[in-house]
């Protein structure tokens, strides 16, 4: 067989660092070829790649295309920019062309066959959480993505109903296959402890955030459950004689409104209790895990729920929200709470900050449950979805 599989995810110069779909893209493109010395694979880079990032996909059954003209798509008319797609798509001669995300649309002329994989529904979900401008043009990509598929990778049982329910698609058409998870993070970090913790100032206990400050993710509620967190655990009443001993670490790059959250922590008196670190490099990760306390994340949707996994693979016990596709990912291995519910995360804060034992127990159960997710059995049988176009 030939297959695409459309990488402009990967390495794209508009995005920066690969994240959300580019990170599952790379692993999967990585973990397939690793398997599959058979088929003939096709991957279509974004043109302004440098040729030394994309040598690692070299190998005999390899062929590296670079989508054409993209630098010049805000000049042309958008016929024509879906008239050079198509003839760079066609032109390979592919039994089945694989766009790992809904947002690398694939052209409405071509008429090849496609497999388009959806993570995250959030902007039908929960709407308000986004630009209204932006907003629906994600959804009609979204909308023609789901039509033109001949067959779709839902990466959860939550996705793939949301899928069926949105777009009236029917059960058969879809497919479930979990994402997997980076080996790295069950491997020692190249970078020391110290040096993590010198470098964000983190000076005292604390608890990490990882995710796009975004309204989706719930910060706004989180920052305020921290705040009577702080007044909870600095009452005489709790005995810690006013010494407050914790941080939160907002780990992530800034999204949409993320500015508010200055003001918020500001009004809130939280400014030297609340780290904001940015974008974190992945070599950062594992040890920013494994020197917090715990991990909360009450989003208010996730398709998926990667950082879930890496916080159980670093033995993180994890506070999330019950809410779409995370109690399908984590099972037993988390705590869970309403993400409405801003009372019921400060409570669960404080139960986490006070009870080793507690935190003892999840940190057990996340590191086998994090065993269930593997990339080469994504990439088997993603393959197996491939070889039904035969």
């Amino acid at each position: 067989m030939r297959i695409g599989i459309d990488a402009r995810t990967i390495l794209n110069p508009e995005k920066g660092e690969a994240i959300g779909a580019g990170h599952y893209t790379y692993q999967l493109i990585r973990n397939i070829l690793e398997l599959d010395k058979k088929n003939e694979y096709v991957l279509f880079f974004d043109f302004r790649v440098r040729e030394k990032d994309i040598k690692k996909f070299n190998q005999p059954n390899v062929k590296i295309k670079f989508y054409p003209f993209s630098d010049y798509k805000k000049y042309l008319p958008g016929a024509y920019s879906e008239i050079l797609g198509t003839a760079t798509l066609s032109r390979e001669k592919l039994d089945v062309l694989h766009s790992t995300s809904p947002h690398s649309r694939i052209p409405t002329s071509y008429r090849g066959k496609c497999v388009v994989t959806f993570h995250d529904l959030s902007i039908y979900k929960i709407p308000g959480c986004y630009p209204k401008i932006s907003g629906a043009k994600e959804k009609a990509v979204y909308n023609l993505m789901a039509k033109k598929a001949d067959k779709i990778i839902a990466v959860s049982q939550s996705t793939k109903k949301d899928v069926e329910d949105i777009f009236k698609i029917t059960s058969e058409k879809i497919s479930v296959i979990y994402s997997g998870l980076d080996k790295r993070f069950f491997e020692e970090s190249k970078i020391s402890s110290q040096k993590i913790l010198e470098k964000y100032k983190i000076t005292k206990k604390y608890i990490l955030f990882l995710g796009t400050l975004e309204p989706s993710k719930n910060i706004t509620r989180l920052l305020e459950a921290f705040a009577d967190f702080k007044e909870k655990l600095s009452s005489p009443v709790q005995g810690n004689n006013l010494k407050f001993e914790y941080q939160l670490v907002l780990a992530g790059k800034r999204g949409w409104l993320s500015k508010e959250y200055l003001q918020i922590i500001k009004d809130l008196g939280l400014s030297k209790d609340v780290i904001s670190t940015g974008y974190i490099i992945g070599d950062e990760l594992s040890p920013l895990f494994k020197n917090s306390q715990f991990f909360v994340m009450p989003s208010l949707y996730e398709g998926f729920g990667m950082t879930v996994l890496e916080a159980f693979a670093t033995g993180t016990p994890a506070i999330i929200s019950k809410v779409s596709s995370l109690p399908e990912i984590a099972g037993d291995a988390a705590y869970y709470v309403d993400p409405m519910n801003k009372k019921e995360i400060t409570e669960a804060m404080i139960k986490f900050s006070q009870d080793e034992n507690l935190r003892n127990e999840y940190r057990k159960k996340g590191l086998e449950q994090v065993k269930k997710f593997d990339w080469q059995k994504t990439a088997q049988e993603t393959i197996e979805i491939y070889k039904s176009f035969q």
